[in-house]
């Protein structure tokens, strides 16, 4: 009876351990997941389209939460609802986080839709005639942006004093053609290229609009710092997942994708070189 009891009392060990052995290895092989949030329109669309393809590849879960407006996006990622986000330049993320006490830091810099200069009235800038009236957005950033376009093109002369998060028009120093500034919501800076000579549309309310970028009579050769990035957590930034979405965007097939599905999107320097 003693033998009988012993055998037993073994197999029920074996059991218990080779169970335990089991939920061990089955904690080892937990699935990695990525939370992103993005901005509705494109680089929501980026995320979707490009950026978790490529990281289901290597083994990641990749969910996309969307935002219409440019604070939630911080907060949840500071909250730890999000891992990662998509939607802002490094002036907006620099001042956000300094506002808000929060600690971020880029990952990558992503191709990003241009500013644009459209016009249904005139085909190309040496066509623009002196007294046009351009629609222009009146916030400082994309603000700044434009002048900086128009001065590129030739168009106007700004001070070499433009602050991106103050600029207005008083920072325009020289305006040969007389063109005449119509301030208004960027949002609505595409329904004006139908009313005014000109307008400048920032590139993700262009293709918000269903607005081609190609069609431009000019597109903004941007800066990085006003190019959008991945987004995290300071704290996080030595963590694989970062090291994994930065190692996917900097892969031929990304760019393969972005060549595809995002024709008119300026690359960044990284890119070029």
């Amino acid at each position: 009876m003693k033998k009988i009891v012993w055998v037993c009392t073994a197999l029920l060990l074996i059991l218990v351990v080779a169970g335990c052995g089991k939920d061990a290895a089955g904690s080892n092989e937990e699935t990695k997941k990525i939370q992103f949030g993005a901005t509705v329109g494109p680089y929501s669309d980026m995320v979707t389209k490009a950026i978790a393809p490529l990281l289901e590849e290597k083994g990641y879960e990749v969910a996309n939460q969307e935002f219409t407006d440019y604070v939630q996006p911080n907060k949840a990622l500071h909250n730890g609802d999000l891992d990662a986000n998509l939607f802002q330049h490094k002036i907006y993320m620099e001042a956000f986080a300094k506002e808000n006490n929060m600690e971020l830091s880029e990952v990558i810099i992503v191709p990003t839709a241009p500013m644009g200069l459209y016009s249904e009235k005139y085909s190309s800038i040496d066509e623009i005639e002196e007294g046009s009236q351009i629609a222009i957005a009146n916030d400082p950033t994309n603000l700044a942006r434009t002048l900086g376009m128009l001065e590129d093109e030739g168009l106007i002369t700004i001070s070499d004093k433009v602050d991106a998060l103050t600029a207005s028009v008083k920072d325009i120093i020289g305006n040969p053609k007389n063109l005449k500034f119509v301030e208004v919501e960027a949002a609505q800076l595409p329904r004006l290229v139908e009313s005014e000579d000109l307008s400048a549309v920032p590139g993700n309310y262009a293709l918000a609009a269903e607005m081609d970028l190609l069609d431009a009579l000019a597109l903004e050769d941007m800066p990085d710092d006003y190019r959008n990035r991945v987004v995290i957590n300071t704290k996080d930034v030595d963590k694989q997942f970062a090291k994994d979405i930065k190692e996917v965007i900097k892969s031929e097939d990304f760019e393969k994708i972005i060549d595809e599905k995002f024709r008119g999107f300026g690359k960044p320097k990284w890119m070029k070189e």
